[in-house]
């Protein structure tokens, strides 16, 4: 019956699905869409690969005058080849985490990405999604024989120099490993991508025009530009042969220079790493040497994504009305109100600023009616209430783990049925107003 399959797919497949199957009948269609690559003027030291994408399985009803029962099994066959076992490997499930917030969006002292990985790759049908990695959050994911912890804040951070049973972090990253769990933290990368956790945090105010506090920059591997002027075809062979040497990564430009003719102007641009190794092969060189220019490359910023929210509300609120629509979007029945000088519980809010967990460093300066953060210190909340700036604190990761449960339900739809997705339970903030 698989062979049959097979014969039926490659048979009726691409007919672009003509009327396959009786009325009322659904089959999965499966779509596949290839990147393509451009050509510029730049001339790669290294070929990239192409890379192609798939997009997932979607019924869709057709229409068709087969048999049912041939119908049938053209549905299995084609479900068997796009979801196989119906579960994903553990590489296929970080490739998604990518998709959905680069992990080059995270800031540069922050630990992200695949923590712990067991020694034995075995495939993922259960993601636990927890906001912190505690002892009970791990008894939860033991019991429920999970294969991943997607755990918002690394339960790793500082460097580790052992493994030991007394450090209670150490100690769970033992536990996950013996028992072939894998650990992966997204960290600031959720809360700089577009619609994370900040989008999330801000939105709980009601509509308004949203901006980003402090702007993400692009990754771009190279950042430094080398221009210099050489004589002849044959010396810029030569030239760039050698600095192939320094830098695999290095992309050329050059082009002859038409108003003076007095020779060939080339552009090189070099990651960090290679700057000095490639000036060092400029400067045994005559031409280039006596016409070397060095330039720092800016990284060009990435709209929408980065640390902190502003939005300017459609529709201003009262005080009290923006602390009750707070409570209701965290799920708290409590927050620690400071309210800015000169301000009441019935003061406009019109413009609030928002950065989840410890935002001060991120909210410092911004001018706001209202910050909206997980935690401040007594002094940072005195310096913006001084400037008139009023303050809600719902305690670290009230003001994050909110937004586990929006992206379980983006996370489930780019993964094979088989694979479940769930929030903890046993996750909580440690502080309780008692």
């Amino acid at each position: 019956m698989l062979t049959a399959c097979r014969n039926l797919s490659r048979t009726f497949f691409p007919l672009t699905f003509k009327r396959l199957c009786t009325r009322g009948s659904r089959i999965h269609q499966a779509a596949f869409a290839s990147s393509s690559t451009s050509t510029a003027l730049s001339i790669p030291l290294s070929v990239p690969s192409v890379t192609q994408s798939h997009s997932f399985l979607q019924t869709k009803p057709i229409s068709a005058c087969l048999h049912s029962s041939v119908c049938s099994s053209f549905v299995r066959c084609l479900s068997h080849s796009a979801h196989s076992s119906g579960v994903m490997e553990l590489k296929e499930v970080l490739q998604v985490m990518e998709q959905l917030a680069p992990l080059s969006l995270a800031e540069s002292w922050d630990n992200v990405g695949l923590l712990v990985e067991p020694s034995k790759p075995r495939p993922v049908k259960t993601i636990l999604l927890t906001n912190d990695l505690t002892d009970a959050v791990m008894e939860e994911a033991e019991a429920m024989s999970c294969d991943l912890i997607i755990s918002y804040h690394p339960p790793l951070f500082r460097p580790v120099k052992r493994l030991a049973q007394k450090d209670w972090k150490q100690r769970l990253a033992i536990r996950a490993v013996e028992a072939g769990i894998a650990i992966f933290s997204p960290h600031t990368s959720w809360d700089s991508v577009k619609g994370g956790v900040n989008d999330w945090l801000v939105g709980g105010l009601g509509s308004g025009q949203v901006s980003v506090l402090s702007q993400a920059l692009g990754g771009a591997s190279h950042s430094h530009k080398l221009e210099f002027m050489v004589k002849s075809a044959e010396e810029v062979k030569n030239i760039t042969e050698e600095l192939k040497a320094c830098d695999s990564g290095t992309t050329l430009q050059h082009a002859v220079n038409r108003p003076e003719g007095s020779g060939i102007h080339v552009s090189v641009t070099c990651c960090d790493s290679a700057l000095t190794p490639s000036v060092q092969t400029l400067l045994r060189h005559n031409s280039p040497s006596l016409s070397l220019c060095i330039s720092k490359l800016e990284k060009p910023p990435l709209p929408g994504h980065g640390q902190g929210r502003m939005s300017v509300l459609d529709q201003p609120v009262s005080m009290s009305t923006a602390i009750q629509k707070m409570k209701s979007h965290l799920g708290l029945s409590h927050l620690r109100l400071a309210l800015g000088w000169g301000q009441t519980l019935e003061s406009s809010v019109r413009s609030a600023a928002v950065c989840a967990g410890s935002g001060a460093s991120v909210l410092n300066g911004v001018k706001a009616d209202l910050y909206i953060t997980g935690e401040m210190s007594h002094h940072e909340v005195l310096d913006a209430v001084a400037k008139g700036t009023s303050v809600i604190l719902s305690d670290h990761s009230n003001s994050e783990r909110g937004y586990l449960v929006v992206f379980k339900e983006r996370l489930s739809v780019r993964l094979h049925e088989g694979v479940t997705v769930a929030v903890s339970k046993a996750d909580r903030d440690p502080l309780e107003v008692v």
